[in-house]
């Protein structure tokens, strides 16, 4: 208002002069109580202008000193929002930071200082309890949250945060599922939900989940895709070994479903194989392999492959797995399976042959004692029993180890269905249990017959963590002493004999299926 006055005071004061430089500034009297001023009209003016600049500049004084209490006041009540909002900021950190002490101290200031947000107050309150381990107080300090609609989703986590931690999984699930209908986003409720539904191995129930997170677009549609493909082929495996036909038809029926969902899932392609083997369906079988070897070779997808038919030759098996090899010729697994039909085929020198193409691949167990089978094929003694010690200690391959020495492939307990779940879903890498928790997995070393029992002991010296003996055909300039403090020779163990519940190698010395 001042600035406009002055602009005002200013304009006109041009227009005075300009009245007065053209001649005829005009005349102007003013009487007041018996006194008579004469003077020209610009002069009038200007004297009128200046009078009320004047007023505004003393009304505008007048109002400074009358709001000077009302100033103070709001000047106080900033500095009180600003250190409120430093008490927030510092008591959250502190939280986070695990200062429970701090972080309580810092709550309390904020609340005394904090009136515009004090559900932020109530949230740093809740949390600071939580750092300071008074679950007690957490609960309290939630539970009150839960009487505010803005604030019940916050309470409902918190709540769920806390029974988790005070191990109580039903009161946690109770506060995720009313966190879950209260909102479509709240991914951490589904989550939870989730979590606990593979827990229980109720993987229909969780089904459901997956397909209500896809609705509300808490997941992309591709984790979606993959849970359900997991989920399914898990609810295959918890009915596949059932008695009852028709359960074993639902297991079927989930499997199919798996394997159409995510073709290159191996688990649920090779459990639909074996289903569809069992019940005379070799042709579908044979076609969901090739189909899977095309997306995503697996070793346990040319064992089914194998076992499909049992009443061929070993030229018939060969020629069978080549050409299912050739489906995806640059893939690793086909080259490998390359030298294991030639292998099957008693075709050594195609097997080494085919063998070539592996050179550049980094050597693991496996690789290793694929290379001492072909060289024990080949009649080479010495390089076989090169390539089994080398095979002592290389890494074993993850894949490999999702194969049961004992049994069918990806034969998980539910708690390993519920990791599968879990880590497909979110990166679409399979687990691998055996391997994780360095269980005996299939060996691809071969039987060494009896003259080549003395490098049978010097690999298993090495498998057993005993300290090793030199290999008896080298004993180096310390042979002798060496061969006198070594232990006597035990005697052979008598022949083992074959059952039907050991997986054999391909190119083991089997019979023909």
């Amino acid at each position: 208002m001042t600035r406009a006055s002055i602009l005002l005071f200013l304009i006109a004061a041009v227009a005075v002069v300009v009245l007065a430089m053209t001649g005829d500034p005009g005349r102007a009297s003013l009487v007041w109580l018996g006194w008579r001023i004469d003077m020209t009209a610009a002069a009038a003016v200007l004297i009128v202008l200046l009078a009320a600049l004047l007023a505004t500049v003393f009304w505008r004084i007048a109002l400074w000193v009358i709001e000077i209490p009302r100033r103070n006041a709001r000047k106080k009540a900033e500095n009180r929002r600003r250190q409120g909002n430093e008490a927030l900021t510092r008591g959250f950190l502190a939280a986070a930071a695990g200062d429970g002490s701090e972080a309580r101290r810092l709550a309390q200031k904020a609340a005394e200082l904090v009136e515009e947000t004090p559900a932020l107050v109530r949230v740093l309150a809740a949390q600071a309890a939580e750092a300071a381990g008074d679950l007690p107080a957490a609960k309290a300090a939630y539970n009150a949250m839960l009487g505010f609609p803005d604030m019940r989703l916050a309470g409902h986590k918190g709540l769920m945060q806390t029974a988790l931690a005070d191990n109580d999984r039903a009161e946690a699930v109770r506060h995720a599922q009313a966190a879950y209908g209260l909102t479509k986003t709240a991914r951490w409720a589904w989550r939870a939900l989730l979590e606990a539904r593979l827990e229980e191995g109720d993987w229909s129930a969780a089904l459901d989940l997956v397909q209500s997170a896809l609705e509300r677009k808490i997941v992309s549609p591709i984790v979606a895709e993959r849970a359900r493909a997991a989920l399914l082929a898990a609810s295959a495996a918890s009915l596949e070994t059932s008695a009852d036909p028709r359960e074993r038809a639902q297991a079927l029926e989930f499997a199919a479903q798996s394997a159409k969902l995510k073709p290159g899932f191996a688990p649920g392609v090779v459990m639909a194989a074996r289903l569809l083997q069992a019940d005379g369906k070799t042709a579908k079988a044979s076609a969901l392999i090739e189909g899977a070897w095309k997306e995503a070779p697996h070793p346990a997808l040319w064992l089914a492959y194998r076992d499909l038919k049992t009443n061929e030759t070993k030229k018939d098996r060969a020629r069978r797995l080549q050409a299912l090899a050739a489906l995806n010729p640059g893939a690793r697994e086909s080259r490998i399976l390359s030298v294991e039909q030639a292998l099957i085929a008693g075709e050594a020198a195609q097997a080494r042959l085919a063998a070539g193409a592996l050179t550049q691949e980094p050597p693991t167990a496996r690789l290793c004692g694929l290379m001492a089978r072909l060289a024990y094929a080949l009649g080479q003694a010495d390089e076989a029993r090169a390539w089994m010690v080398r095979a002592v200690g290389a890494p074993q391959e993850a894949d490999w180890s999702d194969l049961d020495p004992e049994g069918q492939a990806f034969a998980y307990a539910p708690a390993d269905w519920a990791r599968l779940v879990s880590t497909y879903a979110e990166t679409g890498e399979l687990i691998h249990p055996r391997f994780e928790r360095r269980e005996r997995v299939m060996t691809e070393l071969p039987e060494l017959p009896v003259s080549y029992e003395d490098s049978a002991r010097f690999v298993s010296a090495e498998e057993i963590g005993a300290d090793l003996l030199l290999i008896p055909d080298d004993p180096g300039p310390y042979g002798d002493a060496l061969q006198a403090a070594a232990p006597p020779e035990p005697e052979p163990p008598p022949a083992r004999r074959a059952t039907g519940a050991r997986r054999r190698l391909a190119s083991g010395p089997r019979a023909a299926k």
